[in-house]
């Protein structure tokens, strides 16, 4: 099976030379690591020294930019635009059509929603899991005495 090759000129006027990812359509420029077990969608494009890693999806039309990394199990949604050097960590989920800014850090176990916008150096960490808290013991409660209908004791003997 043959390598296809495309070549892209880049803002520099540099000719970049992507090869095709063998799981899926996505073009992985060179220098740039994608795990075997990795898929990229059509048309999605991996910039030079970035990082994907095993287990991970990116979507159609995506574009991963310079030395950013993706972790482990991470789902990218189409048309997602990472920026340069940001950082993902593992089992995240970007929604599609979102837009992660250069140098973000987004912490393992975050969810994005689409149409998203993360700025320039922004952090997202997701809400810590909560444990459910087991129902608290019922304490035993004091006995209720009934009321009693006492009669004063002048209205016993009238009558």
């Amino acid at each position: 099976m043959s390598t296809k090759f495309e070549s892209v000129e880049d803002d520099a006027g540099r000719v970049i030379r992507y090869r095709r990812h063998p799981n899926g359509g996505g073009f992985v420029g060179p220098g740039a690591y994608v795990a075997e077990s990795a898929r990229l969608g059509s048309m999605t494009y991996v910039e030079p020294g970035a990082r994907i890693g095993s287990g991970s999806r990116v979507g159609h039309g995506s574009w991963i930019d310079r030395l950013a990394q993706v972790g482990e199990r991470t789902v990218i949604g189409d048309g997602v635009r990472v920026g340069h050097g940001t950082v993902i960590g593992n089992r995240v989920h970007i929604g599609s059509h979102s837009r992660i800014g250069s140098g973000a850090v987004i912490e393992h176990g975050t969810s994005v929603n689409a149409d998203s916008t993360v700025p320039d150096g922004g952090h997202v960490a997701a809400e810590p899991r909560r444990r459910p808290r087991a129902a608290p013991a019922k304490r035993a409660q004091p006995r209720q005495r009934k009321p009693q209908n006492r009669q004063p004791a002048s209205a016993k003997g009238a009558g």
